[in-house]
């Protein structure tokens, strides 16, 4: 009976390990910085949930932050055309299909999470993550890798 726990936790221990590592945290400060400059998954997640934590004061009007995932060669163009779309957009054109994933702009104190497929994404491509607040992508980038 012993040796059946103990396989059955070692199960549960293993497919909570597996789900862990298809979820991803990152913090956004008020000096707009995120934490973390690298943030990768393996290539068995078909989905990956991604929260976003904006741990400074300010406002969303005045210091927002958001997530946005695409391939490092689109994130110029998509920070500017997010310009455009504006706040209500959380400056992110609307169906841009350049963008693979987005949260919303968030202020100091909040949080948002978002779930989004990477079954169509390819391993050793050079995907970037970035805030598109104006002015912030400059700063505010990093890696997004699939192992």
């Amino acid at each position: 009976m012993t040796i059946l726990i103990a396989a059955m936790m070692l199960v549960l221990f293993s497919s909570t390990t597996f789900a862990n590592e298809c979820e991803l945290s990152i913090s956004a400060t008020d000096t707009m910085q995120f934490d973390k400059k690298r943030l990768s998954v393996p290539a068995s997640c078909k989905e990956v949930t991604l929260t976003l934590a904006h741990s400074g004061q300010l406002p969303k009007s005045a210091m927002g932050h958001n997530w946005v995932l695409s391939i490092a060669g689109d994130m110029q163009a998509i920070a500017n055309d997010g310009m455009a779309a504006g706040a209500v957009n959380s400056y992110v054109k609307p169906d841009d299909s350049r963008v693979i994933a987005h949260t919303d702009i968030i202020g100091g104190g909040e949080s948002t999470s978002i779930t989004f497929s990477i079954a169509d994404l390819v391993p050793n491509n050079d995907y970037r993550f970035f805030c598109s607040f104006p002015g912030h992508w400059a700063i505010m980038q990093g890696s997004f890798s699939i192992k």
